[in-house]
């Protein structure tokens, strides 16, 4: 059952069910595929519960102020004021809080009892078994842009049509090649990547073929996902300063010319950008590539899970560095809490240099020793992240920088949490400016101080 037939038997809207599942903080695949079947655990509680979940939607759709939320989850004020400035910047200039605000949901993050939700999930699903970490505001935010996919009575009723191109933006090692396949997935399309010698003439089964003819025999094939790295390159907009190469100008305007045809044949072109401000705006025009999807790099404890994730791929319980995890309780998500803290605008990619770091470290200590007991300690933690600290240049702080600004511009409503976590963690790298020395002779105790 997917999970908008389930909605409108249980009364209940889509957007009211997975607003829930973040505020309770459930894993998406212990509740819903990719392609949004409902789990059948996650059916059972809803069915059970229908009364919570519609008292919470009617919760969720009302404008309120902190006493009334204190009275609705009997909870001290001063409590509810905190949760809210630490979770939620969404409030009005009167006092009222914005209807995306759950009064259950701030009960839970201050230790509410929701037993009866987290019972029917038994136990949480392991991280190998995720289709991916965290993230759940991104993925539920990339659905609603393809529910015309998804949903085809939304065409029909509505006039909302499918995207003919989407732009996802992000700094390098951000994941963005990753969820332009999950697109693929969630849309049921084929995932084909555009390489770059395709925007010229190519040798295509002993045949020379130029971009124009690869972009008409595309649109033969049915439901397919065009991917073109490079995007923000390739789709500049052209200045007298900026010297753009021929072959980009020509894809530029080939792609202008198809994407029209593009939802009618089938396809779906999606590019990938690390900054969406120099692109043409001819490009970004309605019916175009008008819909941005920003790629954070991981927030504070989705880089915990994927330390952790990456670090136990593939292992067994027997094997050598499995047990040394144990041993240390690095098996489990708090270990890695501190080491990733200090992590801050971490890439994806970096996140994996450390672990692989680490492996190594652990494995050479491990040759020297041979004691399966040995200690993960900080030193060897502080040895991988330098390693893995050796990509975080001034040139990836300042791309960071302006995806940050391009994301204020185009989705800051929809990602305000990350985009104020994101732009903390960035001030805390910004040079402290030294002070200067005195001009003329020091005294004696001015050197001693």
């Amino acid at each position: 059952m997917k999970l908008l037939e389930l909605a409108e038997q249980l009364n209940v809207s889509a957007e009211a069910i997975k607003q829930f599942i973040q505020d309770f903080d459930l894993e998406l695949v212990d509740c819903i595929s990719t392609n949004f079947e409902v789990q059948e655990d996650f059916e059972k509680f809803a069915r059970e519960n229908v009364d919570f979940l519609k008292l919470y939607e009617k919760d969720l759709d009302k404008s309120k102020t902190v006493e009334q939320i204190a009275e609705v989850i009997n909870k001290p004020k001063e409590k509810i004021e905190k949760a809210i400035k630490d979770n939620s910047p969404n409030i009005f200039d009167n006092g009222f809080f914005k209807s995306s605000i759950s009064s259950y949901g701030i009960d839970n993050k201050l230790g509410g009892n929701y037993q009866f939700v987290y019972n029917y999930f038994g136990h949480k699903t392991s991280l190998q078994k995720r289709d991916f970490i965290g993230y759940r505001d991104l993925f539920f935010y990339t659905s609603a842009v393809l529910e015309p996919f998804l949903n085809p009575q939304q065409i029909k009723d509505w006039g909302i049509n499918r995207p003919a191109g989407i732009i996802l933006y992000g700094p390098p090692g951000s994941g963005k090649i990753f969820w332009a396949n999950k697109i693929a997935e969630i849309v049921g399309y084929r995932f084909k990547e555009v390489k770059k010698h395709y925007l010229g003439t190519t040798l295509i089964d002993g045949n020379h073929i130029n971009f124009s003819d690869f972009l008409v025999s595309m649109m033969k094939e049915n439901k397919l996902l065009l991917f073109l790295d490079d995007f923000d390159e390739i789709m500049m907009e052209r200045k007298a300063e900026t010297d753009i190469a021929s072959c980009n100008l020509e894809a530029q305007e080939l792609i202008l010319h198809y994407i029209g045809k593009f939802e009618k044949e089938g396809v779906l072109m999606v590019g990938s950008a690390n900054s969406v401000s120099d692109i043409d705006e001819e490009i970004l025009a309605p019916g175009r590539f008008d819909v941005m999807i920003p790629i954070f790099p991981p927030n504070a404890s989705e880089r915990s899970e994927i330390i952790l994730y990456a670090m136990t791929k593939g292992l067994e319980e027997d094997s050598l560095l499995y047990k040394i995890l144990k041993n240390n309780k690095a098996d489990k998500v708090p270990f890695w809490h501190e080491i990733s803290s200090k992590m801050k605008a971490f890439s994806n990619t970096m996140l994996i240099d450390f672990t692989q770091s680490l492996k190594k470290r652990i494995k050479n200590l491990y040759q020297r020793t041979k004691n399966e007991k040995l200690k993960i300690d900080q030193k060897l933690l502080n040895a991988a992240l330098r390693d893995a600290a050796g990509k975080l240049t001034e040139e990836y702080l300042e791309q960071v920088a302006r995806f940050l600004a391009d994301a204020i511009i185009n989705n800051f409503d929809e990602f305000q949490f990350r985009i104020r976590a994101l732009k903390s963690e960035l001030e805390t790298y910004k040079a402290v400016e030294e002070p200067r020395r005195a001009i003329g002779f020091q005294h004696s105790e001015d050197k001693e101080d």
